[in-house]
C-alpha cells in the first residue's frame, strides 16, 4: 500500500496542478524537472518501504507477473499436494526461476534448501531470509551440514512444506542429473511423504543454461508455457534412486501433455526453411548442395508432379537410399499431407512384399538408376523419378516457388492434394508421420505407427542434450527405412536447420572420409559395424573436424571404442533406441566441466541417461515388479516418443504395452545415477540346463581372449536333446588364432563352465549376415548356425 500511495502522490503532483503545483514551483522555486525528481524520490521511497515491510508480498507480485507474462503455468496432479501437514518436495532443476514457479503452482508457503555460497550473496540474502530459505553448506563440514538438514527436518515436523533440488545444481547437459542422498537424511525417521515434482518448459528461457553456458538470450517465444507435474506421494523411507525414478516419470507425463497439441511436421518444416532461406540445407555427391529455399521449392515441384499418381491414397511407399532426391520426395509427401513409408531395399522379396501389403501401398516411388544397381522385385507398380520429373517447364518452377514461399501451410497442403487440419491441435500432432518396419533381426518385421507428435518429441529430446549450434553439419548415411535414419538423419536436420550431407553407401569408407573432410562435417551418427569399416579405410586426417560420434542399433564394444578414439581423436558415445520409441531412448553425451561444476554425461559401458521426458523402469520379467539399482531385468519405456501401436495388429500392440509402458525385448540394469546398461536382448539368451546364458557376454569374453578389435565372433544357439539348447559360435579367425583362443577359453574364469561353447561348435564363415541398417541379422545367423551344425552332425553320424 505504501508503494501504491507513493505512486498516486507522484501522479497527483505532476498532473493535478493547482495550489500544490504552485507551492512546489513558485513557493519553493522548483521547475517541472524538480517536480519530477520529487515524485520519483517519493515513489522509490514508497516502493522500498513496501518491500522492506512486506517482502513476501512483493515476491508474490513478481511471481504473478512471471506466470502471466513469460511462463504461464499448467499444473497436473495438484491434488497430490497436501493441503495441511509437512512434506518434502523433490524437483528437477532447470532454471533460476524454478522456485518461483513452484511457489506459484502450490499456493502454500515453501521453504527451499539453498547452497550456502548463494545464500550469502548480499543481493540475495535479504530475500532468502524473508522466504525462510534453509542454507546448506557441505564445505563447512559434517556438523554444519547436519545442522542444515536438521533445520529442514524440524520444518517438516512442524507441518511446513520443504523443497529440495536433489540434483544439487541446475542441469547444463539437459539430462536429469543424479540425485544426492541428502533427501534420505532429511526424511530419516519422519512420518511425512516425499512428493516428486517435475518442471518442463523453462529450458531455453533466459533463466536456463541452454547450450551449456550462461548467456544473454531471448526466449524462444514470448509466452513459454511451463508444465508442472506433482507425482504420487512416496513414503518417507523412499531412497534417492526411487525418488529419481518417480521424478523422471512425472517429467515424462509433463512432456506427454506438452505434445498433445502443436504444429505439424509440415508447418515446422516450412517455418524453419522460410526463416533461413539461403542457409545450406542438404547435399550429396550427385545433386550438389541445396539451400533451404531450393529444398522447399523442389519438394513442392515434386509433389505437384506426383499428385496425379497418389490421388486419394494416404500412404505412399518410397524405395530410395539416403540422398537428396529421396529427401525431396519425403518432404513432398509431408507437405501434401501424405504418409511416407520408406521400404527396406535389403530385404528378401517375400519379406518386402509382406511389408508392402501390410502398409496397403498401391505404388512405390523409386529411381531407374537405383533399381539398376539394386534390382528389387515388387508386387506393386514402381513410379520412377526420372520419368515423373522429365520435361519440367519454367512456369512450373515459378509457380512452385511462389507457392513454397507465399502459401500458408494449410493452403499449400490443400493445393498439393492433401487434407489439411487446424494447426496446434491434437489432430495435427496425432496424425501418422510414418510406418517404420522393425529391423526383422529377431523375426518377421512389424509396422510401428509413429505419430507426428512422437517424431517431434524425440527430435526435441535429442536436440536438448546434443547441444547443436550453427557450425554443426551432419553426415547422413543411415537408411531412411531405419528409424534412427528417419528421425535423426532425415527429419531432425530439416526441422532444426542443421545442414546434412547424404551418402547412400554407409560402408564406403574412403568416400565417407572425403565427404567429412570436404564439407567440414562435425556430427557422425553410425552403427558399431560401420565404425569398423572406417577404422580400416578412413585416413585419420579426414575425421579431424568431427566433434561428436554417436552409435546405436547394436552394442558398442569397448575394444572398438578405444581403437576408434586412438585412431581419430574423438570418442564414440553409445546410445540406445527402439523402432517403437521414435527411436532414441537414451544417449551418452560429453561431460560438462566448469569451475566448481562437473556434470557426468557419459559412463563407459552404458548407453547413457534417458532423454528428457523419457521414463524407464527395470522390472522382473515374470512379475513385472520394479527392481532395485544394479539388478538386471526387463526394460520398460514411457514417454511422448513411444509409438501409437502396431499397424492393424491390436494383438501385438496389447502384448507390447503393460499399464502404459512399452515392453522392450532388452535386458538392462540402472545404476544409482540413472545410467542404463544393456545386458542383452531377451531373444539373445539360451536356456541351457535350466540356466539362462547371455550370448552377448560370451561374445565379449571371446573377443577379449582373441585380442580382436573388430567383430570376429557371433554367438547363437541350436536345439539340443540333452540340455535343451547348445551354443554355436560363428567366427572369422584364422585356424591358428582360433586354437590359441580356445586354449585360453578352457582355462579362463571369466565365464562359468556351462556358458563356455564346446570347441567343436565353432564354425568359420566369410562374413556375418547383416541387415541394411548394419545390425546383425539374428534370424539369418540362427539359420546359418543350424545349417552348419546340422551338416557336421550328419557327417559324423554317417561316418565309419
Amino acid at each position: 500500500m505504501l508503494a501504491v500511495s507513493a505512486l498516486l502522490s507522484w501522479a497527483g503532483i505532476v498532473l493535478a496542478g493547482g495550489p500544490l503545483y504552485y507551492v512546489l514551483t513558485a513557493g519553493l522555486g522548483l521547475g517541472p524537472r524538480g517536480v519530477f525528481l520529487v515524485g520519483a524520490t517519493l515513489s522509490f521511497a514508497g516502493l522500498a518501504a513496501f518491500v522492506w515491510a512486506m517482502p513476501e508480498s512483493f515476491i508474490r507480485l513478481a511471481e504473478k507477473i512471471l506466470v502471466h507474462t513469460l511462463h504461464p503455468v499448467h499444473v497436473l496432479g495438484r491434488a497430490n499436494v497436501p493441503q495441511t501437514g509437512g512434506a518434502l518436495l523433490a524437483s528437477n532443476h532447470q532454471s533460476l526461476v524454478d522456485w518461483m514457479l513452484l511457489r506459484a503452482a502450490v499456493g502454500r508457503p515453501i521453504r527451499f534448501l539453498m547452497y550456502h555460497g548463494h545464500y550469502e550473496q548480499p543481493w540475495l540474502k535479504f530475500w532468502a531470509r524473508a522466504l525462510g530459505v534453509i542454507p546448506v553448506a557441505p564445505q563447512l563440514g559434517p556438523r554444519a551440514l547436519r545442522a542444515s538438514l536438521e533445520q529442514a527436518r524440524a520444518a517438516i515436523r512442524a507441518g511446513e512444506l520443504v523443497c529440495i533440488f536433489p540434483e544439487g545444481q541446475m542441469t547444463r547437459t539437459g539430462h536429469l542429473l543424479p540425485f544426492r542422498r541428502g533427501l534420505e537424511k532429511i526424511m530419516e525417521g519422519l512420518d511425512a511423504p516425499i512428493l516428486p515434482v517435475a518442471l518442463e518448459g523453462v529450458w531455453g528461457s533466459p533463466f536456463s543454461f541452454q547450450r551449456r553456458r550462461t548467456e544473454v538470450k531471448w526466449p524462444r517465444r514470448l509466452l513459454q508455457p511451463v508444465t508442472i507435474v506433482f507425482g504420487r506421494p512416496l513414503p518417507g523411507h523412499a531412497t534417492a534412486f526411487q525418488v529419481r525414478l518417480a521424478v523422471q516419470e512425472a517429467w515424462a507425463e509433463a512432456w506427454q501433455w506438452r505434445f498433445r497439441h502443436g504444429s505439424s511436421l509440415s508447418q515446422r518444416f516450412l517455418a524453419r526453411a522460410r526463416r533461413h532461406p539461403w542457409r545450406l540445407a542438404m547435399a550429396d555427391e550427385r545433386s550438389g548442395s541445396l539451400s533451404c529455399a531450393r529444398v522447399v521449392t523442389g519438394a513442392v515441384l515434386v509433389a505437384r508432379r506426383l499428385r496425379r499418381h497418389w490421388g486419394s491414397q494416404e500412404r505412399v511407399g518410397v524405395l530410395l537410399p539416403p540422398c537428396v532426391p529421396a529427401a525431396l520426395v519425403h518432404w513432398a509427401l509431408v507437405l501434401a499431407g501424405k504418409v511416407p513409408v520408406h521400404l527396406n531395399y535389403t530385404l528378401a522379396a517375400d519379406t518386402l512384399a509382406a511389408c508392402v501389403q501390410q502398409a496397403g501401398l498401391r505404388f512405390v516411388i523409386s529411381s531407374e538408376r537405383f533399381l539398376q544397381k539394386m534390382p528389387v522385385q515388387l508386387s506393386v507398380p514402381v513410379v520412377c523419378l526420372e520419368s515423373v520429373l522429365a520435361g519440367i517447364r519454367p512456369w512450373e518452377k515459378m509457380l512452385a516457388a511462389v507457392a513454397a514461399w507465399f502459401f500458408p501451410a494449410r493452403m499449400l497442403e490443400r493445393w498439393l492434394g492433401g487434407k489439411p487440419v487446424l494447426p496446434r491441435t491434437s489432430t495435427a500432432t496425432r496424425r501418422m508421420a510414418t510406418l517404420v518396419f522393425s529391423s526383422g533381426s529377431t523375426g518377421e518385421p512389424k509396422a510401428a505407427v509413429l505419430s507426428q507428435a512422437n517424431i517431434l518429441a524425440n527430435i526435441e529430446q535429442v536436440a536438448r542434450v546434443i547441444a547443436l549450434d550453427r557450425n554443426d553439419r551432419l553426415l547422413g548415411i543411415l537408411p531412411f527405412f531405419h528409424s534412427f535414419g528417419f528421425t535423426v538423419g532425415l527429419t531432425l536436420p530439416a526441422l532444426l536447420g542443421v545442414p546434412v550431407v547424404f551418402h547412400p553407401n554407409p560402408v564406403d569408407a574412403r568416400a565417407i572420409g572425403e565427404l567429412v573432410r570436404r564439407w567440414q562435417l562435425t556430427l557422425l551418427i553410425a552403427t558399431p559395424t560401420f565404425l569398423q569399416f572406417y577404422l580400416r579405410g578412413v585416413n585419420p586426417a579426414d575425421f579431424q573436424t568431427l566433434r561428436l560420434v554417436v552409435t546405436g542399433a547394436e552394442k558398442l564394444p569397448a575394444r572398438l571404442a578405444r581403437a576408434f578414439t586412438e585412431a581419430f581423436g574423438v570418442q564414440p558415445l553409445e546410445g540406445y533406441g527402439c523402432t517403437e520409441c521414435g527411436p532414441v531412448v537414451s544417449v551418452n553425451v560429453p561431460d560438462f566441466q566448469a569451475p566448481g561444476f562437473h556434470q557426468v554425461g557419459h559412463k563407459p559401458g552404458s548407453v547413457g541417461l534417458p532423454l528428457p521426458g523419457v521414463a524407464v523402469r527395470v522390472v522382473d520379467p515374470g512379475s513385472f515388479e520394479p527392481l532395485p539399482a544394479n539388478q538386471p531385468g526387463l526394460l520398460l519405456v514411457r514417454g511422448p516418443n513411444v509409438m501409437e501401436g502396431y499397424w492393424k495388429r491390436p494383438d501385438l500392440t496389447a502384448a507390447a504395452f503393460r499399464d502404459g509402458w512399452y515392453v522392450t525385448a532388452d535386458i538392462a540394469r540402472l545404476d544409482e545415477d540413472g545410467f542404463v546398461y544393456l545386458t542383452d536382448r531377451l531373444a539373445r539368451f539360451s536356456k541351457i540346463g535350466g540356466e539362462m546364458v547371455p550370448h552377448l557376454r560370451v561374445e565379449e569374453v571371446l573377443h577379449e581372449l582373441a585380442g580382436a578389435t573388430e567383430r570376429c565372433f557371433v554367438v547363437t544357439s541350436v536345439p539340443d536333446e540333452s540340455r535343451g539348447e547348445r551354443l554355436v559360435v560363428l567366427h572369422r579367425l584364422e585356424e591358428s588364432r582360433l586354437r590359441a583362443c580356445l586354449q585360453e577359453l578352457a582355462t579362463t574364469q571369466a565365464l562359468p563352465n556351462l556358458w563356455k561353447p564346446r570347441p567343436d561348435q565353432f564354425y568359420r564363415v566369410e562374413a556375418f549376415p547383416l541387415l541394411g541398417s548394419g545390425k546383425l541379422d539374428l534370424c539369418a545367423v540362427r539359420q546359418l548356425a543350424r545349417q552348419l551344425a546340422g551338416a557336421v552332425a550328419t557327417t559324423v553320424e554317417s561316418g565309419p
